[in-house]
């Protein structure tokens, strides 16, 4: 187990029920990165993180604090104000002034929990992205708390120390390698554990002859997308942003779904034309389905947890039925996906 002591922000009056709470470490993070010439979305993509939930939070924090923190200049991307250099000082000044401290109480608080710490066994806390394999894996062995979460919401709760586990999935190398190095630069093992498909979910037989994401530009034709945060959903962005699409012109991109199941019943109940998801879930409902991306599915974890015995079943089962699923190859020797880590 690792313990931090870190500054938050905890922004809301004594009688707020769910106050607004910013980690400063996280928020000091960002803002250095992009005083350092990174722009937002470069900082996001080191952090592991969706650039659209970070933009939000940035807002939520500027409009909590009553003043901005960075400037936006036309044609110099984002340029940091003088209160985000004040909290980034001050951030720092509170780490050197706590660290003796910090250390001492860390200390205290771990041999507290020692001593109430019963033997018996918890549940391993698992957050991890929509996906029909990771969710019948856990259901089979057992033990393990599953919540649905977006790809970047994952890692970010891992990384938080909120879970225990964080299943995320990337499709390019590139952006693999920035979130492995961050993971292992916070003491995190990464084992990769299946390749599956992405794509475009249609009704049986493809009425509407959808073919490509410039289909989507079609007056006629309703998407269903992916909540913000999501994999999928960035997956779709990156696809977008190449083949130089403008979201806004989709019609049907602001209404979400949490789950590739939940895209497949919208467009069974005929709610919607088209959405992004798995090509098992396609097969599982009748869908008629168009490859756009294989990606890698990840799990992550503290490096204490990486010999934990039902984690090692867990990856076995994912593994087993991926490598029986449509749509899912198995990922088990690292000399699969060389270049990705």
């Amino acid at each position: 187990m690792r313990i931090q002591i870190r500054p938050t922000l905890v922004f809301g009056s004594k009688n707020t029920k769910d106050p607004a709470v910013v980690d400063l470490v996280w928020l000091t993070a960002i803002l250095k990165d992009i005083d350092h010439g990174k722009t937002l979305m470069s900082a996001c993509k080191k952090m592991g993180l969706s650039y659209r939930n970070v933009w939000q939070k940035l807002n939520d924090v500027e409009l909590a604090l009553g003043f901005k923190l960075m400037n936006r200049v036309r044609g110099h991307g984002s340029q940091l104000s003088e209160y985000a250099r004040y909290l980034i000082q001050f951030t720092e000044d509170f780490d050197q002034k706590t660290m003796r401290l910090g250390q001492t109480s860390l200390l205290h608080l771990e041999e507290g929990f020692a001593q109430f710490r019963v033997n018996t066994k918890k549940q391993l806390r698992f957050a991890s992205s929509s996906d029909p394999v990771i969710q019948k894996a856990v259901i089979d062995i057992g033990g393990f708390d599953l919540s649905t979460a977006g790809s970047g919401e994952a890692l970010e709760r891992l990384l938080n120390y909120e879970v225990d586990i964080a299943g995320f999935h990337v499709s390019d190398p590139q952006s693999s390698q920035t979130i492995a190095k961050r993971l292992h630069k916070e003491g995190m093992q990464i084992f990769p554990v299946m390749k599956r498909v992405q794509g475009l979910l249609v009704a049986k037989g493809n009425p509407l002859n959808i073919i490509s994401v410039k289909d989507l530009l079609r007056p006629k034709i309703r998407f269903i997308n992916r909540q913000k945060g999501s994999g999928t959903r960035l997956l779709l962005d990156t696809i977008l942003t190449k083949e130089g699409i403008d979201s806004h012109d989709i019609k049907g991109y602001l209404n979400e779904e949490f789950t590739h199941s939940a895209i497949a019943t919208a467009i069974l109940a005929k709610k919607a034309d088209v959405g992004m998801g798995v090509k098992s879930i396609a097969l599982e409902n009748g869908l008629d389905f168009i490859q756009l991306k294989d990606e890698i599915f990840f799990l992550a974890m503290n490096q204490d947890l990486s010999a934990n015995s039902d984690i090692a079943k867990l990856i076995r089962k994912i593994r087993a039925l991926s490598g029986a699923s449509p749509g899912y190859k198995s990922i088990g020797l690292r000399k699969q996906i060389a270049g990705w880590l």
